[in-house]
């Protein structure tokens, strides 16, 4: 058998080495992450990302908008300037250099949000909160700066019918010279759900917007002018800037007199506040607008701001709250559910406050089932063929075929448990990533094709580590073999890794909420699903006796296994392709063959070797110092030909770019969607893009039913899919979701199959 203890080993180092590059990968076009503090924090309930638009750059007399922008889990909501009966206002403090001054927050248009016989005001789904930055004529970064450091400690509280209070402190560069334009429409559609100004007197002769306190200090009589044309005839909502003004959950007639706008608003039994002006928001009230904690689309209402001259005298108002009686009630019910006290949660809940007993118990099942189903993924097999030939070898030694077996079961489920951990410390330090994050790195797409193209060129006979290293390294495996299967477990979850079987999914997406030790046993027994053949066989002597005695076939199947492995590496070419453009794929292929000749050279003899060997690590060099920039960055050309294949697949099959709200926003108008999350580096989304999804009784299924296709492509890391994942219960790709109007959504399992997905059709 040829020596492969050293591929291994360098495959163990780069693979620890690249996973811990790709955390730079999410660098966006005009913003940075700081290394101290970064602009995401990510928890259970909520996604708060520090966004900035700066089109000119930072400048004095140019616009400048800094922003947090949160995504909420389905169900949760967090609070406007008023939050109504319970809740807080999310808070900012900036910290800004010399010369810029924040404004305060231009909140967008909340949403009425009953829960039970409260309502609150507040933003469900995703919502950014823009403020305003004035740069002064005195602001002087300095000739050498070139960054402006943004530093924001926010508050926030995220509620269902429990409420969580949360803080996040989030750093942002923001290049002062280069544009930053990035978000440039999500601030965009912010400014457009900010209430418009109301101008008095342009709604004819009526009087001016006003509110009378009733004689009997019990209504406001409300009379609003200037209100757009369009709205007349329509029931409208009212939003009160000043808190425990009115009662905000009992209804109240209104009426139209002409362009005047009438309502007869009760004030609130806890009213602590007695304005002579007093702000407030209209929108018309729309169809399914007030649900119980759920937004049924993106909000397409205008809002108008009206401040009423209040004209009577207050009544005798009630003493200030620092926190309202139902706020402090949902809080103290929350403490008291955390701390396991609850008697509705005694039974299930366990004592970190992680995942029931039951909950826990399905996902490490589906872990291990998942783990596995992951052995007949096409992209384990060239590794799994290798251990075979392991087993052959050891199949007379009953010991030494024992201890291979538990010496590669550690590498995989040790492997899984590092891959887990890392994955777990990066979201915890706010980076939005899930199952698969490493292959959205270049730098790991480009270490793996390396690492690959070495052990295919070994396989295939052109070099021999025994031929250029001294023989106490070369003879490494044959006197610890252990290490040698080990290593082989580790390779095996290097190439498993983009791929997802069923019961993954699920398993894995449920790690998001878990706390770090129920997280990482799930991540082992994913490892000894995927190992557990192996063991088993291991301990088996039914399978050694079946397996063939070694012999001269043995050196045959080792060439054979190259071409896997060789195929591997064309398949992470086209990877990288996705990733930085044709430019990137190009410069890859030929450091793979700058790779091939250095170790060639090094396999001859003599003076030949000397001098081969000293041109080809020269020029390799070279190519290095030429190509690698191209490889391991994003190329700025590969977004307009990622563009462009991407229109041209939507003319021709329907498939349309996703992109956040979309569809929903398609699903208000009465037309279901089916989503494809996926990615290049995805072997199984690859596999069910080219099987089912391109059946043709699915497809005209599709088109029969008018369902909408969105397609959310992950190949790179995106914050946006990533929260739409954790949203569903996911951590990775595949995933395959119908969308369906007033239904909840469906998600399909991660092979998909043709009958499954035509049964759902037919449900539509």
């Amino acid at each position: 058998m040829p020596q492969r203890l050293l591929p291994r080993l360098f495959l163990a180092l780069l693979f620890i080495a690249v996973s811990a590059l790709s955390t730079g990968a999410n660098a966006q076009f005009g913003q940075k992450s700081s290394a101290a503090a970064g602009s995401v924090v990510t928890t259970p309930y909520v996604r708060a990302e520090l966004l900035a638009h700066a089109p000119q750059g930072v400048a004095p007399g140019q616009p400048l908008w800094l922003g947090l922008q949160i995504t909420h889990q389905p169900e949760w909501h967090t609070y406007w300037k008023n939050p109504g009966d319970s809740g807080l206002p999310t808070e900012l403090v900036w910290t800004l250099p010399a010369g810029l001054d924040a404004g305060e927050i231009a909140w967008p248009l909340p949403r009425k949000i009953p829960i039970g016989t409260l309502a609150n005001y507040g933003y469900e789904g995703t919502v950014l909160l823009p403020v305003p930055v004035t740069v002064a004529s005195t602001f002087a970064p300095g000739p050498l700066t070139k960054d402006a450091t943004i530093e924001l400690r926010a508050s926030w509280l995220v509620c269902r019918k429990e409420c969580i209070p949360e803080e996040g402190v989030f750093t942002l560069q923001l290049p002062i010279q280069s544009t930053t334009a990035l978000h440039g429409g999500a601030f965009a559609a912010a400014a457009r759900a900010q209430p418009q100004p109301v101008l008095a007197g342009t709604g004819g002769s009526g009087p001016e917007s006003q509110a009378q306190v009733a004689s009997d200090g019990n209504t406001l009589n409300v009379s609003v002018q200037g209100l757009p044309a369009a709205l007349r005839g329509k029931t409208l909502d009212l939003f009160p800037e000043t808190a425990e003004i009115i009662d905000n959950a009992a209804p109240w007639p209104q009426a139209w007199n002409g362009s005047v706008w009438t309502a007869t608003v009760p004030l609130s039994p806890q009213r602590s506040a007695s304005p002579s002006l007093m702000p407030v928001v209209l929108a018309e009230k729309t169809s399914g607008q007030e649900t119980a904690g759920h937004a049924t689309g993106p909000d397409t209402r205008t809002g108008y701001r009206a401040e009423l001259k209040v004209l009577g005298t207050w009544p005798q108002g009630a003493a200030v709250a620092t926190v309202s009686p139902a706020l402090e009630a949902a809080l103290k019910a929350n403490a008291a559910q955390a701390g396991g006290t609850a008697a509705t949660n005694a039974a299930t809940a366990t004592p970190g406050g992680g995942a029931s007993s039951l909950t826990l118990t399905a996902a490490l099942l589906g872990a291990l089932l998942g783990g596995l189903i992951l052995n007949l993924m096409p992209c384990v097999f060239p590794v799994l063929a290798i251990k075979v030939v392991g087993f052959t070898q050891h199949a007379q030694n009953r010991r030494a075929h024992r201890i291979s077996g538990i010496a590669y079961t550690a590498g995989v489920v040790l492997s899984f448990i590092a891959l887990g951990a890392l994955m777990l410390g990066l979201r915890a330090a706010g980076e939005a990533i899930g199952w698969g994050f490493q292959l959205q790195s270049p730098a790991v797409v480009a270490g793996l094709a390396a690492l690959f193209t070495l052990i295919a060129l070994n396989l295939a006979g052109v070099f021999e580590f025994g031929h250029f290293l001294p023989s106490s390294v070369a003879s490494l495996q044959a006197r610890h073999p252990m290490a040698d299967s080990f290593l082989t477990g580790v390779l095996a979850v290097a190439v498993a890794s983009p791929c997802t079987a069923p019961f993954m999914g699920a398993s894995l997406g449920l790690t998001a909420t878990l706390p770090a030790p129920q997280a990482l046993a799930v991540f082992a027994a994913l490892g000894l699903g995927l190992a557990l053949p192996y063991l088993a066989a291991s301990f088996v002597p039914a399978v050694a006796r079946a397996l063939p005695r070694p012999g001269a076939w043995m050196d045959t199947f080792r060439k054979l296994m190259a071409f896997p492995m060789l195929a591997t590496v064309v398949w992470l070419v086209w990877v990288l392709g996705q990733q930085s453009g044709i430019d990137g794929a190009g410069a890859l292929l030929i450091l793979l063959v700058g790779l091939a000749m250095v170790v060639w050279a090094l396999s001859l003899a003599g003076r030949a070797r000397l001098w081969m060997g000293s041109v080809s690590i020269a020029a390799m060099a070279l190519l290095v110092w030429a190509f690698a920039p191209q490889v391991t960055t994003v190329a700025s050309t590969a977004a307009p030909a990622t563009a462009a294949s991407s229109a041209e697949a939507a003319a021709g099959t329907g498939w349309q770019p996703w992109a956040p709200g979309a569809a929903e926003q398609i699903v208000a108008t009465g037309r279901p969607v089916f989503v494809d999350f996926t990615a290049a580096w995805c072997v199984t989304c690859q596999y069910n893009k080219k099987t089912t999804l391109a059946n043709v009784d699915v497809l005209a299924d599709l088109q029969a039913r008018n369902v909408a296709l969105l397609r959310a492509d992950w190949t790179r890391r995106d914050p946006a899919i990533t929260a739409a994942l954790t949203a569903l219960g996911r951590s990775g790709v595949p995933v395959y979701v119908f969308y369906r109007p007033g239904k909840p959504p469906v998600v399909l399992t991660e092979v998909l199959s043709v009958d499954e997905v035509r049964a759902v059709l037919a449900d539509l």
